[in-house]
């Protein structure tokens, strides 16, 4: 039998992903495109370009490993891996709850196979953060896994004992969506709309979009979430009270998840994620939001960085 390779696409919303693991899991090829922004026919198109690139070097592989004499039906992927940020309606098969907005209403498993030739497998990307972190990364020692993504959006993800969990509605894990917790007056004072429609959502907080925002409006000038934490690092006192407020969103958004679903670890993943300060600080302010008296979940950063989403779609 043919040896089978696997191919996930991370579909972010600021760049498409595509990863190529050998059949024994290995990394063999990897890419990035910028995702085109609000652009569904162009998205669409780019992964289709992902996937015939990757077709591309797994051909060549097996030319070299003299199995040249076979074709493409034969050797590559029984199917493609592809990590969205949203979920696929169970009532009609097509994208819902998408940050990325013009994914939303269409059918993009049905559009990806047609433009690319292969079966495809759809899944909230952040699901396939957290499936990769528990199955060989930061996390893969422990049985309940609750996966986040601090990006463009604020997604999560639940694995227990190596599977997914969608759920009854498909949004298991769609913290991003509750309300923040514990508003403070001085929160409750501006309103944060959310595209989903209500406001105060835990993602207006600590999106990357909303956090830099927020911090940049304090600090009188635009500035990036790495650009922050320099400025902080340099002691800039504005700057710090900043990263401090985030740790406070986030710890309190944590909480809940704990409070529901008690997980051993959390991961973080998404730019967000490599702000050291948040592994020591956050689980220092959750304690005092989770209803316990003692908190043993680990606050976790990703084994495999920002390539973990796209790994994790491999293995659909």
């Amino acid at each position: 039998m043919t040896p089978r390779w696997q191919l996930g696409i991370d579909l972010g919303g600021t760049k498409i992903e595509a990863a190529l693991l050998t059949p024994a899991g290995e990394l063999h090829w990897q890419k990035r495109l910028a995702t085109p922004q609000g652009d569904y026919d162009q998205t669409v198109a780019t992964v289709a370009t992902l996937v015939h690139q990757a077709r591309e070097q797994v051909f060549g592989s097996f030319s070299s490993s003299g199995f040249s004499h076979l074709g493409f039906s034969q050797l590559g992927f029984s199917h493609v891996g592809v990590g969205i940020p949203g979920s696929v309606s169970a009532l009609t098969g097509r994208i819902k709850n998408a940050n990325s907005t013009c994914l939303i209403g269409q059918d993009l498993a049905a559009d990806l196979q047609s433009v690319t030739g292969c079966p495809v497998r759809l899944a909230n990307d952040a699901n396939c953060f957290a499936l990769s972190e528990a199955s060989d990364g930061a996390a893969r020692d422990v049985a309940v896994v609750f996966g986040v993504i601090l990006g463009t959006g604020c997604g999560g993800g639940l694995v227990i004992n190596g599977q997914i969990v969608n759920g009854a509605n498909a949004i298991a894990g769609e913290w991003g969506h509750n309300p923040m917790p514990w508003l403070t007056p001085s929160e409750q004072r501006f309103d944060r709309p959310c595209y989903c429609g209500k406001t105060h959502c835990v993602e207006t907080y600590l999106s990357g979009p909303g956090f830099s925002g927020w911090a940049s409006h304090r600090l009188g000038r635009a500035l990036t979430p790495p650009e922050l934490v320099s400025l902080a690092d340099q002691g800039d006192e504005k700057a710090k009270a900043c990263l401090e407020a985030y740790a406070h969103w986030l710890a309190r958004g944590l909480a809940t998840v704990i409070n529901v679903v008690d997980p051993d670890a959390i991961v973080l993943g998404g730019g967000l994620s490599q702000m050291r300060y948040l592994y020591e600080r956050v689980p220092q302010i959750w304690s005092d939001y989770v209803f316990s008296d003692q908190v043993v979940t680990r606050l976790l950063p990703p084994r495999w960085g920002d390539a973990s989403g796209v790994r994790g779609a491999a293995w659909l």
